[in-house]
């Protein structure tokens, strides 16, 4: 079942599943997606834990009250960062596990870093810490503007069915659900799609490498080997990284949660329940 709880602006979406006296773990989903993202851990790891995902503004059923208000600035990484721990207050959560996904992961660690007391353990898929370049951040940024231009002009299913043609998503498009997958996508807005692109995009995040050394959060972060952009990100954050392990997932790209459902599953469990039973 789908709910909902006003915070400022906006009407947020999310799903519950499991024992709110478990541990809780909030999923995150990347661009494109929506709540039901990780529908398969979900539905798996609810016996155990108190899942709670949402849709994250732009994506999903999650939209603004007043749309006179709703400005650019509330769709940067600092707005929904804040708006992401207002839920877990109004949950009264006080603590939970982290799972996010691509555009989620960014946000995940943007959370772990800026409010850690709130996790106990963080799981980033597909995740980097940003641009550290000032001029490369600058060259994405432009090029999301030019993305966000074509997904407002274009018909939605003809964007989505270029942007599945990027070589992160090779593994994707040849998955017998792929068709589902396109499917939920199509539920999103494109014109608040777009919104999120122009202002959560890589580029317009603050770069978060120079706070990594200082992280005190267990991290696990998986990459797909079929992802070597991303393999070589995370290798370096690691690298840099206290508490993190590299989990690099092998005959799988960018989505793995997806692509091999059954092995993210696997090493989630392991990373969590040493967590849990330290708690």
């Amino acid at each position: 079942m789908v709910l909902k709880v006003q915070i400022d602006n906006y009407w947020v979406s999310y799903c519950l599943n499991g024992d709110c006296n478990h541990p809780a773990i909030l999923f995150l989903h990347g661009f494109i997606g929506d709540r039901r993202e990780f529908e398969q851990a979900i539905a798996y790891f609810c016996e155990q834990f108190y899942c709670v995902a949402i849709d994250l503004p732009g994506h999903g059923k999650t939209y603004a009250i007043d749309r006179s208000r709703d400005r650019d600035d509330n769709y940067t990484i600092q707005s929904i960062a804040n708006l992401v721990i207002k839920f877990l207050d109004l949950l009264r959560v006080d603590r939970c596990f982290l799972v996010g996904y691509s555009m989620g992961g960014r946000l995940a660690l943007y959370l772990t870093i800026h409010f850690p007391k709130y996790f106990h353990g963080v799981v980033l898929e597909s995740a980097s810490a940003g641009i550290a370049s000032a001029d490369a951040r600058s060259d994405r940024i432009t090029k999301d503007r030019q993305l966000a231009a074509k997904l407002e002009a274009i018909d939605f299913r003809a964007f989505l069915e270029d942007w599945y043609q990027q070589p992160i998503f090779a593994n994707l498009r040849s998955h017998p659900n792929f068709s589902h997958l396109i499917t939920q996508r199509l539920d999103n807005s494109p014109a608040n799609l777009a919104k999120s692109l122009r202002n959560l995009s890589t580029g317009m995040q603050p770069s978060l490498w120079g706070n990594l050394s200082g992280n005190q959060i267990p991290l696990l972060l998986i990459v797909g080997a079929l992802d070597p952009k991303f393999v070589q990100i995370n290798r370096k954050m690691q690298q840099l990284t206290k508490k993190s392990q590299l989990e690099i997932i092998p005959n799988c790209s960018h989505n793995i949660h997806f692509e091999n459902p059954h092995l993210f599953i696997e090493k989630i469990s392991f990373f969590l329940l040493p967590l849990v039973h330290s708690e």
